[in-house]
């Protein structure tokens, strides 16, 4: 592909976003379901491609419209980029905050751990139980279709889209297209879901800060904050004369990707000298998890240096968040229909399982882990557990619209210790590799003995325990 092609790409990615706002702003269907623009630019680019303009300008005669509006080029160009942008979304999850002292942290995420790992290990044991016991036989799915509910509802499209070449390399060729998929389903449902059990929880009482009566701002709606309400988004901690604040952060997340291509070139080196003839699964493990733990080397080395004067989350969250909103609109323009419509009946029983889970963790177990706050503090995991964590942390902020309980800081140390794991970590990115190689079977106890002592602790030691009467004052600093 050609610099022009791979420009023009990137140029259309813009447009798309930009369209899709102009969407949300003007339509009031998308504002009741909050979808993220991201998400409908990626619809706008898959009608307009060759999965849906295409396939119609086919039946019509129109061969020139056989690849949709945008070209081969540009379509090769979006199936490329998300999986070099995920490792940017993980590189900056650590960077531009101090990694707290252990017991300041785990006075809040106890319970919110044992939630999180019932939830992820969950999905795992449902989707790789009902794969082997039910959709293998009956619609001669692979064994590493039990993993996609994990990888595309905790992962989010980002995840799904950075495990797509995996599974291809491993004989699962719509494996990627099929876990884009879960992750759209995921994070629709789990918006939409969200929305109704926060005005349930408002009318109940179980959110103690929500008033039953109030409205939704327009400019929560609208996604656009009014002119005297707006929030800084960055900080600059350098001088433009000297270097473009952007240009350094663009910079410390290079270091972090390359460090993390460090250790994945060295685990692979290791594995290639001493065990590959038998058996090989960190040749098939992505860049993206260990991208996240090269943050966390630099975000140790900067806070011991003091170096972290340099850098600024705000700043970071920016850079993220563009490299995901560009991720997802390439993934979603670049989604194939063909393995969904083959597998359309496995796939609908595994993303229906999947909701009725998490439902079940959030409903009837999330107030029996957590004893004060749970709806503000369980919401934000079933929206993470559904899509993305900005989903979480947008149900939180409907949920706590003050942040007057605990859940955020909560939610935040959990991140700390699941991040590395699940929703794109070690464990996700090994799950595919390690099923096509062992059996699900051998992937599947560990996930079980993961998730029963999720239960146990949530159960017996935290839903037991005296918990705060929370409120962040009372953590200390």
């Amino acid at each position: 592909m050609s610099p022009e092609t791979v420009a023009l790409a990137i140029l259309l990615l813009g447009i798309i976003a930009l369209v899709g706002k102009i969407i949300r702003v003007r339509t009031k269907w998308t504002q009741r379901l909050f979808l993220p623009v991201s998400v409908i630019g990626g619809f706008l680019a898959l009608i307009l491609g060759p999965e849906v303009l295409g396939r119609l300008a086919d039946l019509v005669g129109i061969s020139s419209l056989a690849d949709g509006v945008f070209g081969s080029g540009v379509l090769e160009v979006w199936g490329e980029l998300p999986s070099l942008l995920i490792s940017v979304v993980f590189a900056t999850l650590f960077l531009g905050k101090s990694i707290p002292s252990p017991r300041k942290a785990v006075r809040l995420m106890g319970p919110q751990v044992s939630l999180g790992v019932t939830f992820a290990a969950g999905q795992y044991v449902i989707g790789i139980l009902l794969t082997v016991l039910l959709l293998a036989p009956l619609f001669g799915v692979p064994p590493m279709f039990g993993a996609l509910i994990e990888m595309g509802f905790e992962g989010g499209h980002g995840t799904a889209a950075g495990m797509s070449s995996v599974m291809a390399d491993l004989g699962f060729s719509g494996g990627g297209d099929l876990a884009l998929a879960t992750a759209t389903v995921g994070i629709v449902s789990g918006i939409v879901i969200g929305v109704i059990a926060v005005n349930w929880a408002a009318r109940k009482g179980h959110a103690q800060f929500l008033d039953a009566n109030a409205g939704m701002s327009e400019s929560t709606r609208t996604g656009v904050y009014e002119r005297d309400a707006r929030p800084t988004g960055a900080t600059l901690t350098v001088r433009p004369e000297s270097v473009e604040a952007l240009t350094l952060h663009v910079g410390i997340i290079a270091v972090a990707v390359l460090i993390g291509q460090g250790l994945l070139s060295g685990l692979q080196a290791i594995e290639q000298a001493l065990w590959a003839d038998s058996v090989e699964i960190l040749a098939y493990v992505p860049l993206f998890p260990l991208a996240m733990l090269g943050g966390v080397v630099v975000q140790l080395v900067a806070d011991r240096t003091g170096l972290a004067r340099f850098m600024d989350k705000g700043t970071l969250d920016r850079l993220q968040g563009v490299s995901l909103d560009l991720l997802i609109i390439s993934a979603l323009g670049a989604l194939s229909l063909e393995a969904i419509a083959e597998n359309i009946g496995a796939f609908v029983i595994l993303v229906v399982a999947g909701i009725a889970w998490n439902l079940l963790v959030f409903f009837v177990l999330a107030p029996r882990f957590i004893r004060m706050y749970w709806f503000e503090r369980g919401i934000g995991d079933f929206g993470q557990s559904m899509g993305v964590t900005a989903t979480g942390l947008l149900l939180m902020r409907m949920a706590d619209p003050e942040n007057q309980s605990p859940a955020y800081e909560a939610f935040g140390y959990k991140q700390l210790v699941l991040e590395p794991f699940f929703g794109g970590g070690l464990v996700t990115a090994m799950a595919v590799p390690l099923i096509a190689q062992f059996g699900p079977y051998n992937f599947l106890w560990p996930m079980v003995v993961l998730l029963v002592l999720g239960i146990l602790s949530g159960l017996f030691y935290f839903g037991r325990k005296r918990q705060f009467a929370v409120e962040s004052s009372e953590v200390p600093s």
